[in-house]
């Protein structure tokens, strides 16, 4: 499904932030990435989603290679992909249900729609006795999934989490985990990018650790080595 070949990426005149990266990821998968601040992890997840291009090689996306998408095809090829970062992102002023179905208002779907897809994804983050609820009116853990929730509106093939439990306590972090796990079950491949050991652990899925740029270790059930 992904693939990077011979990527390098430098920004100006500083040392690469990725440097030579050759990586496969298949459909289904479940990959943790891990490293110390700066090796390149959001680098990595920018070239997925093609926020950034390489400086050399090539990142592939079911076969295409995204450098050739032109910027008409980026907004289709990001619809692909539901991505959940450490800050919420959530409008203050907009319940759980309408934060969520403000996704589906940005790509001109009906109220049809949105009222027959919203509920199922509350349902499934398990948000279903607060939809009504305010993001001040949730703890932390909640207002993830709600993020997590609006990353699966658009039934994504891929599901990209940078240091979704940054700012989360221990219990919910596993929450979100679990959850994370729960939609890998159901066929999406998950990238999580995490300093969580404990996270990483329990996921007990394949682990590709990242220094200063280059993979160092790829293991398909792997530990937080850090």
């Amino acid at each position: 499904m992904i693939k990077f070949e011979s990527v390098t990426k430098i920004y100006g005149a500083n040392p690469p932030a990725l440097d030579n990266i050759n990586l496969e990821i298949k459909p289904g998968d479940f990959v943790s990435i891990v490293g110390p601040s700066g090796a390149g992890k959001s680098t990595l997840l920018k070239l997925i989603y093609a926020e950034e291009a390489p400086t050399e090689g090539t990142v592939y996306f079911e076969g295409v290679p995204l450098d050739s998408l032109s910027s008409k095809k980026l907004p289709k090829h990001r619809r692909n992909i539901g991505t959940v970062f450490q800050d919420f992102k959530l409008l203050p002023k907009k319940n759980v249900f309408e934060n969520i179905a403000y996704a589906l208002e940005a790509i001109g779907a009906s109220n049809a729609e949105i009222q027959e897809n919203v509920p199922q994804i509350i349902d499934i983050v398990g948000l279903k006795e607060k939809s009504h609820l305010f993001p001040q009116q949730l703890s932390g853990g909640e207002q993830q999934k709600v993020s997590m929730a609006r990353a699966l509106i658009h039934r994504p093939i891929v599901i990209i989490a940078d240091e979704p439990t940054g700012n989360l306590d221990p219990i919910s972090s596993l929450e979100i985990l679990e959850l994370l796990l729960k939609i890998n079950e159901l066929g999406t491949t998950v990238i999580l990018a995490s300093h969580d050991q404990d996270v990483v652990n329990q996921a007990a899925k394949r682990v590709i650790t990242i220094e200063n740029g280059r993979i160092v270790c790829d293991d398909n059930c792997g530990r937080y080595k850090i």
